[in-house]
């Protein structure tokens, strides 16, 4: 009899040191518990000291992943692996995620810093009264170029990037809706087109493009373009600033064509562990100090007024970057496609690149 009890105990505490093992690797691979959030973004999009001072001042800890894309981060997000509690999606995924139920509403009682955005930035179409989304940055897609290596050149269409004297000249980011809506802009078409003849006419003219592109990178551009290794790029604003930062050849314009003109907010994924410090991490990011301090290291361009008055007035009076109001309504916003339009359109920057290799 005692023998059959030492063995039921013997069993008990195995169960029980199991147990205790599944919980300890559940909290490891990305479960956040009350003093830890999880923060999902863009690669280079944050002073790295604002995440010290954030978890110094709150104590909770801050864990870091970065993506490359709006669409590899939603992968991720979907798939649950690890519980997000804050993301940074462009506009057009931020209504497909509220479309598939991925997100949390905003409790705007617990962010009072919001009063501190520009109005023209809330309330807008893809989130009407920022149920889901709070303004982090904004932007333009343009041309980086380099005069001093092209004999003083200069680009105000995209269409000046086939001259044939660019041979192996341009570089493009690797991003589907800006490269086709590059095809797109220079026909006259929209970025938002689902037309396939459209689309088809855009991919056709992007392969004319093929004997100037040098190579189709993402990140890896700032420091190309840096080091003066490639003369002419299609890059996000802040990219663009942030090469001109080291690089004072380097100009940037926005096309006559028209472009894009974007907006990243903050996001709380529906899977988040940590809701309230989701919405702390909110509210520190919008302060005006951190909002302006977070500007000036990453580059990008700003939502937050009171942040404004704090930053270089050279920069923020600069319309390449800070282009007004009406500079601004000459611009396109993109729209979700959906599924299969937007598989269409990877589809065909798929073909662009592979024909890249042909040449």
């Amino acid at each position: 009899m005692k023998s059959l009890v030492r063995i039921t105990v013997l069993i008990l505490a195995t169960v029980a040191v199991l147990f205790y093992l599944n919980t300890q690797l559940n909290d490891s691979s990305g479960r956040a518990s009350s003093d830890t959030i999880s923060v999902f973004n863009w690669g280079e999009y944050i002073d790295p000291e604002l995440i010290t001072q954030f978890e110094e001042e709150t104590g909770i800890r801050v864990i870091y992943e970065t993506f490359d894309s709006n669409e590899a981060m939603l992968t991720k997000i979907q798939q649950g692996g690890t519980r997000y509690d804050i993301a940074m999606p462009s506009e057009y995924m931020i209504e497909k995620m509220k479309e598939e139920d991925l997100l949390i509403p905003i409790d705007q009682s617990k962010i009072p810093n919001l009063e501190n955005i520009d109005p023209y930035f809330l309330d807008l179409p893809f989130d009407p009264g920022n149920q889901y989304s709070i303004p982090y940055f904004w932007g333009t897609v343009g041309i980086a170029f380099n005069p001093t290596l092209l004999d003083g050149q200069t680009f105000e269409s995209w269409s000046d990037l086939w001259s044939p004297e660019l041979e192996q000249e341009v570089i493009l980011v690797d991003g589907a809706r800006e490269v086709m809506g590059m095809g797109l802009n220079t026909l006259g078409y929209s970025l938002n087109s689902t037309d396939d003849e459209e689309l088809r006419a855009a991919t056709d003219r992007l392969m004319e493009l093929g004997p100037n592109v040098k190579a189709i990178i993402g990140d890896e551009i700032v420091e190309t373009m840096r080091r003066d290794e490639a003369a002419i790029a299609l890059v996000w604003s802040g990219q663009a600033a942030d090469i001109m930062y080291v690089n004072e050849d380097i100009d940037y314009s926005v096309p006559q064509e028209g472009s894009n003109l974007w907006f990243d907010n903050m996001i709380i994924p529906k899977t988040a562990g940590n809701v309230e410090g989701a919405h702390k991490f909110i509210n520190f990011m919008l302060d005006a100090e951190i909002a302006a301090q977070n500007a000036d290291y990453v580059g990008y361009s700003t939502p937050n007024l009171l942040a404004l008055d704090l930053m270089d007035p050279e920069v923020t009076g600069d319309v390449r970057f800070y282009p007004t109001e009406e500079m601004r309504e000459e611009l396109e916003v993109y729209t979700d496609l959906g599924p299969e339009m937007l598989g269409k359109y990877n589809e065909y920057f798929l073909e662009f690149k592979m024909s890249m290799n042909r040449n």
